[in-house]
């Protein structure tokens, strides 16, 4: 629990540096707004697994906090530090075509508790992950008034419409902000949508926490509508994670596992009925952080759900695939390739290599057969 109070302490103060900056750019917004994130922010301390997120990264995206769309690029633990980016090319060119996880967190939607959800994740899955940061705005705030804190399942129609008094009081323009496609959704909306379209991008996982589910789904509607094609595409290579809520996707998308918290009342009233959880994690509730008790554990539930899953498979596949094209640069045609050595200077023996050892060539006096395999019961049986 130290480092948890150590790392939302850190961002607190990194954050009250930055103020004096932000106040310079909307300061009536940044007024009214500020003593709401920094609540959100401890929220999020308390809901996931900040220990995850080193004191640097904590520094690093404090000014961020709540720029909502903004796309993070986390690696697994010890892998790197993560990488605040604020447009999709600029996502791209840092990196963002190794993500094969595409994240959203929810409850405070701050920078911190989106980091530590997708840091969870990228370990689970042993490769970089994605997240979009939900952001805390004027929408926000208002949503919150008419319940939607507790109640943001059932009014998911409430805050897009809202969003247009942020940009009038001068929200950052990041994430997918000019995406004209998708301009009566939310920017953490627009932003998960236009990632999901680019073809440039390959995730192989889709997960939410929470009220992130909402926004998932959200997307997902509304790529099917503009774009059915891609939208099958991603259907059949795609698997979604959610957990914390049970929120309705396209029909196209099947491989749709929902991970719920056996005590998990909150996410029970967000959640919608018609929708049976898949799996229910034992003495769990609503929250991530593994410093207290009853937390859904996301890395060992994940890591559990995909253990036989093709995600998995691909996903390492091509992280070992690159390594040994970097390492070796073009790959020979595999009749030119060597059998691998062993140890005590052996070589492992390969169909040609017994093949020719039991040839006319190999051992002296010795005719092969007039056609087929040589009968011999150790060779390998002929397909």
């Amino acid at each position: 629990m130290f480092q948890t109070a150590f790392t939302l302490s850190l961002t607190q103060f990194a954050r009250a540096l930055s103020l004096p900056e932000r106040l310079q750019r909307s300061p009536a917004r940044n007024l009214a707004l500020e003593g709401l994130r920094q609540r959100n922010l401890a929220l999020d301390a308390l809901f996931y697994d900040v220990k995850a997120i080193t004191p640097e990264e904590a520094f690093y995206i404090s000014d961020s906090l709540a720029a909502e769309g903004a796309i993070l690029l986390v690696p697994p633990s010890g892998r790197g530090s993560l990488t605040l980016c604020e447009t999709i090319d600029e996502f791209l060119l840092r990196g963002g075509g190794d993500a094969r996880a595409l994240a959203v967190a929810g409850i405070g939607g701050s920078a911190l508790g989106a980091a530590a959800f997708a840091r969870n994740v990228a370990d689970a899955v042993d490769a970089p992950a994605a997240v979009v940061v939900s952001g805390y705005g004027i929408a926000d705030a208002i949503t919150e008034a008419f319940g939607g804190l507790f109640l943001f399942g059932h009014l998911k129609g409430l805050r897009p419409m809202l969003e247009t008094l942020d940009d009038l009081a001068g929200r950052p323009k990041v994430g997918a902000h000019r995406e004209e496609t998708a301009a009566r959704t939310s920017l953490d909306t627009r932003t998960v949508q236009a990632l999901l379209a680019d073809p440039r991008f390959s995730f192989r996982l889709l997960t939410g926490h929470s009220k992130g589910n909402l926004v998932l789904s959200a997307a997902l509607h509304n790529l099917w509508r503009q774009n059915e094609e891609r939208g099958a595409e991603l259907a059949r290579k795609t698997r979604i994670v959610t957990i914390g809520t049970r929120i309705a996707m396209p029909p196209a998308f099947t491989d749709v596992v929902d991970v719920m918290g056996e005590w998990d009342w909150f996410g029970e009233i967000n959640s919608r009925p018609f929708i049976h959880a898949d799996r229910r994690i034992p003495h769990a509730w609503h929250h991530t952080n593994t410093d207290l008790r009853g937390h859904l554990p996301v890395t060992a539930t994940l890591r559990e759900i995909l253990k036989a899953s093709p995600v998995i498979e691909e996903v390492a596949g091509e992280r070992r695939a690159g390594k040994r094209n970097a390492a070796s640069g073009p790959t020979m045609p595999e009749t030119e390739v060597s059998p691998p050595a062993i140890p005590g200077g052996r070589q492992t023996a390969t169909i040609e290599t017994v093949r020719k050892a039991f040839s006319a060539d190999g051992l002296p006096g010795v005719q092969p057969p007039a056609s087929g395999p040589p009968n011999d019961p150790r060779l390998p049986k002929p397909h």
